[in-house]
């Protein structure tokens, strides 16, 4: 790896200020215990990147003693730079380990031209990822979604789907064998973006979902960045919502019951809580 540029005083606040998110969210919702083996799932993407980069950072200061190893899945997309991250990962020092499995081709012969892959390639990735931390002790599976993709799946969940929910920081897996968890949920993503720049990331582009316009997320964060745009502040906002839930205020009888509500005794005419 070429030799990085000198840290700017700009630089080494933002990357305070993300090392302080990610130990915050890790605190919050003790994402990582002592004695943990970490997974993080490295794509080549800015995202992973920055996961990496700042779990190692804190690993350095933290109060607890956790181990961290690094894997990618290899989907044998034609044109994948396959050595990239072993070249990287290496001259890091990182324990990792590439899993090769042709996700590829299954994806492009049960998909028809034009159709969203995202939904298919994503459960054969979590599956071959799943099947490796099984094998190989791993108490914890980071994700390197952010506080954008948390607040863009609200909204493809509401708009397509019908249902108030997203991605969680901290996920048991429906079969209860894995913890997913998700330290860069207080991380905006153009701070991202910023780190990954500065860092100089080999990144790599993905080639089969990555690449389609189409796709519903595309829209909603398109739609995002607008409201951003004419509202600074607007995605901090509603991301702030999905951590301050009042069940009694919407409408689901599965987590409030409101079939025992009962007028007051105190005779509060005209008052109406809101």
């Amino acid at each position: 790896m070429s030799a990085l540029p000198e840290p700017s005083n700009n630089f080494r606040r933002l990357q305070s200020r993300l090392r302080g998110e990610v130990g915050k969210a890790i605190e919050d919702f003790r994402m990582i215990e002592e004695g943990d083996r970490v997974m993080v799932c490295l794509s080549g993407g800015k995202d992973s990147y920055t996961l990496l980069d700042i779990l190692l950072s804190l690993k350095r200061s933290a109060p607890v003693k956790f181990d961290l190893v690094a894997v990618n899945l290899d989907q044998k997309q034609p044109g994948f730079p396959a050595q990239v991250l072993p070249d990287y990962l290496t001259a890091l020092g990182v324990p990792f380990h590439i899993i090769e499995q042709d996700t590829y081709s299954v994806v492009k012969r049960l998909i028809p031209e034009g159709k969203t892959m995202c939904s298919l390639c994503s459960r054969m990735r979590r599956g071959a990822l799943y099947r490796y931390a099984s094998e190989n002790g791993v108490t914890k599976i980071a994700l390197g979604h952010h506080r954008d993709d948390i607040v863009q799946t609200l909204f493809l969940n509401m708009f397509f789907g019908g249902k108030l929910k997203t991605m969680p920081p901290k996920l048991r897996s429906e079969d209860g064998r894995h913890v997913v968890i998700r330290p860069l949920a207080y991380v905006a993503e153009h701070d991202i973006e910023r780190y990954a720049r500065h860092r100089q990331f080999p990144l790599i582009p993905c080639s089969l979902c990555g690449s389609q316009e189409n796709l519903q997320r595309v829209e909603i964060r398109k739609m995002l960045q607008e409201w951003e745009a004419r509202y600074p502040g607007r995605i901090e906002s509603i991301f702030s919502s999905i951590r301050n839930v009042v069940p009694s205020h919407l409408a689901d009888p599965g987590l409030h019951d409101f079939s025992v509500l009962q007028p007051s005794q105190r005779g509060d005419a005209g008052i109406l809580d809101d």
